[in-house]
């Protein structure tokens, strides 16, 4: 049933290398403390996750992430919660926005 979900809401998935770009990404989440389980769940819910590059996308924003203030576990849960994050631009979306928040303190 997840497997179909993913063809479906993201084919791309498909045409990403498996060794140079999904199996990475999975470890990255692994490292950050995200289990099989969740991984499953969270590609299942937004497949893109498993087509960012890794040097391109995953680490600019983990780093940046941790950069704020986050440890490991707080950045594994935000992307649980919130993992259309990874799809944002750091320079146009993310950064402009925490910019603005810190404006009121």
């Amino acid at each position: 049933r997840d497997v179909r979900k993913v063809v479906v809401a993201c084919p791309m998935a498909f045409y990403s290398s498996l060794e140079e770009t999904s199996k990475p990404v999975v470890a990255r989440m692994k490292e950050l403390g995200i289990n099989d389980s969740q991984v499953v769940k969270l590609v299942a819910k937004f497949p893109q996750l498993i087509t960012y590059s890794l040097e391109g996308v995953w680490n600019p924003k983990v780093e940046w992430l941790k950069q704020l203030g986050m440890d490991d576990s707080q950045v594994a849960k935000m992307i649980m919660r919130h993992p259309q994050l990874m799809g944002y631009s750091l320079e146009e979306n993310l950064k402009p926005m925490v910019q603005w928040l810190k404006k009121f303190g």
